[in-house]
């Protein structure tokens, strides 16, 4: 079983590692420690790059009503 990040549920995978690069073909990470990796693999060397997570988007399938916005 794969480590979860600490606090936030997030599983480890190469596609946000710091030590690797989407590769041309958006289906694989070029990796500097590994090599060429499928983007849900993590090794040993995972460090977790924030900045390559894309967050999941919120629903947008609410509906308001008028009274929603009433003091």
């Amino acid at each position: 079983m794969k480590k979860k990040i600490v606090g936030a549920g997030i599983e480890p995978k190469c596609e946000y590692c710091k030590n690797g690069s989407l590769a041309a073909d958006g289906q694989h990470v070029l990796c500097t420690k590994t090599g060429i990796l499928d983007l849900d693999f993590s090794c040993r060397k995972f460090v977790y790059d924030p900045l390559k997570r894309t967050p999941r988007h919120p629903n947008s399938t609410l509906e308001f009503s008028p009274e929603d916005f009433e003091l």
